[in-house]
């Protein structure tokens, strides 16, 4: 009876999510530290078959939104935005967006 206790609790442990420290770090400090610092730029958002895009006025690189809710009333704008970038990924995450 005592092994079926343990065994229950170790399932609901990971069931549950409990975090696990990761090289003795807490999961969310490490999540703070990979977090890319906020920068400006300018640029046109686009829009292709719903998918949201975003074209800088310098160098004219495309970015893929990762959270394209925060754009889609812009679409077609020209617009300065606050962002994230993940340029391993090509993406950018919204902070703001300003009307230029």
């Amino acid at each position: 009876m005592k092994k079926l206790h343990i065994a229950v609790l170790a399932l609901l442990a990971a069931t549950l999510g409990i975090p696990v420290p990761a090289h003795g770090k807490p999961r969310q400090a490490a999540q703070d530290e990979a977090k890319p610092e906020v920068t400006d730029i300018k640029g046109t958002v686009k829009s292709n078959d719903g998918k949201i895009t975003f074209v800088t006025d310098e160098g004219g690189k495309s970015w893929d939104v990762m959270n394209p809710e925060v754009l889609r009333n812009h679409v077609d704008h020209h617009v300065q935005l606050s962002v994230q970038t993940y340029p391993d990924k090509g993406q950018i995450r919204v902070v703001t967006v300003t009307m230029i």
